[in-house]
């Protein structure tokens, strides 16, 4: 069993690779939410929220033209994922309340998976390592995205408004793996079509969520 210390070393060594696309993300995170939000307000949100889908789904939905409230709906929706997340992970944790609650706040998608010992065990420093060159790198490439973004022209004339779906249906590309997910995909995909020529902005995304609800054959 390697030590704390080795192990935190170690999750840096593998967060670096992933830093880099994250820097890489964060500028077009920044450069697409700079005409929505302004200069400050995606940084501000990167700082704060750290969590790039939730990130670009409230951008999307405020890109559209919906409201805050929406926006906030459909972030939070994207980051419930984050507490089942956050049980498995809990047993692995050793400390006071204080430092549990330190712990995570360093849960991303991949610093998770890569800490999964199997058998329901966590290493917790392995993660922490992955996730702390995460966190800088992102916030940074959102800054440089959102204060240089105007230098660049329209995202548009970038290809950058593909940034959007080519995020998402990635995301959703990785959760294909059986019929019910399948299943769950294809109602979103049917709800969200059917709404979108007469509903505002924001609420076929939300209501695509429904999909969601064939998980509760499992129960």
């Amino acid at each position: 069993m390697s030590s704390s210390g080795e192990s935190f070393r170690a999750g840096i060594r593998i967060g670096i690779p992933l830093a880099a696309a994250s820097l890489l993300l964060g500028i077009s995170f920044g450069v697409l939410a700079e005409p929505v939000m302004g200069e400050v307000g995606p940084i501000v949100m990167s700082a704060i929220v750290f969590a790039g889908s939730a990130q670009f789904a409230a951008t999307a939905v405020l890109a559209d033209g919906g409201g805050a409230a929406a926006a906030i709906v459909a972030g939070t929706l994207l980051n419930a994922r984050f507490l089942p997340m956050g049980i498995a992970l809990a047993p692995s944790v050793r400390g006071r309340p204080l430092w549990r609650a330190l712990v995570g706040q360093a849960i991303i998608d991949a610093s998770w998976a890569l800490a999964n010992r199997g058998g329901g065990r966590f290493d917790v420093h392995y993660m922490l390592g992955a996730t702390i060159v995460n966190y800088p790198a992102w916030v940074a490439g959102t800054a440089i995205g959102a204060l240089a973004g105007g230098a660049l022209g329209d995202p548009s004339d970038l290809g950058l408004d593909a940034v959007f779906p080519a995020f998402f249906l990635g995301l959703l590309a990785n959760e294909l793996r059986g019929a019910l997910s399948v299943g769950a995909a294809l109602v979103g995909a049917a709800v969200a079509l059917a709404l979108t020529p007469f509903a505002p902005p924001g609420v076929p995304v939300l209501a695509a969520c429904a999909g969601a609800l064939l998980g509760l054959r499992r129960l």
